[in-house]
């Protein structure tokens, strides 16, 4: 049984009223479910928010204690590039993970940065669960491409979904709607792509319901097919959710 978890951009405080609704009780900082449910995050788990380092706190302790599972998002890649001295444009909500870090004492820094680079290092592009049944990835993922060796466009998919290499009027990647054109049985379950409300499409789900920019966090209770959402208390921004043809 798994509680998918849709991107937390740093947004502890809702994160926490999430869990509570799903049951989970706090012990020491961290969610367990009475009944043994596992939480499952879609990626995207620091950047934008406030409470970045909280959150890889959270989610590092879970998975290293196996009873939470996580897929990097493009933001947990870019933070992995930047951690690992790479050079990254540090903007797009970087920027507030890094300010986090850099007030951070020497050890409790190289702590963080220590527990991440492993978490994004041990943990797979997407995760097929319940026999086939369900997949949790970030972006989304080709039918073809389940179960496939990971290659560099394969990558990019998962990571960014279905872009067409142009940019949209924010600078960011304009992205095909590759659910749309899913058929597969398997359910999908993706994040990435900011809409109001979780958007099931063919036997895919978006649970991206936009926190950080004021919509709602959102998950889906697996496998009852439940979403369960709360609100979010960070200002509203109306301009970077996306709209779908109905």
């Amino acid at each position: 049984m798994y509680d998918i978890i849709g991107d937390v951009h740093g947004c502890l405080p809702e994160f926490r009223q999430l869990a509570d609704k799903l049951g989970y009780q706090w012990t020491c900082g961290q969610p367990a479910h009475p009944e043994g449910r596992k939480l499952v995050f879609v990626g995207d788990i620091t950047d934008r928010g406030p409470n970045s380092i909280a959150m890889i706190e959270i989610v590092s302790q879970l998975v290293r204690n196996g009873s939470g599972l996580y897929v990097p998002g493009n933001h947990c890649d870019k933070l992995y590039r930047w951690m690992s001295g790479r050079p990254v444009q540090v903007s797009h909500g970087l920027e507030t993970t890094v300010r986090e870090l850099k007030h951070l004492s020497e050890g409790k820094y190289k702590h963080i940065v220590r527990a991440f680079m492993t978490l994004y290092e041990e943990s797979p592009l997407y995760h097929l669960l319940d026999d086939g049944r369900l997949v949790v990835c970030h972006a989304g993922i080709r039918t073809r491409d389940i179960g496939k060796p990971i290659n560099k466009r394969i990558k990019s998919f998962i990571l960014y979904g279905d872009t067409t290499g142009k940019t949209d009027e924010h600078g960011l990647p304009e992205r095909r709607d590759w659910a749309k054109d899913y058929h597969g049985d398997a359910l999908i379950v993706y994040g990435h792509t900011p809409v109001r409300k979780p958007r099931w499409e063919n036997r895919s789900l978006n649970l991206d319901t936009g926190c950080v920019l004021g919509g709602n966090l959102s998950a889906l209770r697996y496998p009852e097919e439940e979403v369960v959402s709360v609100p979010s208390s960070m200002p509203y921004d109306a301009d970077h959710f996306r709209s779908f043809p109905q």
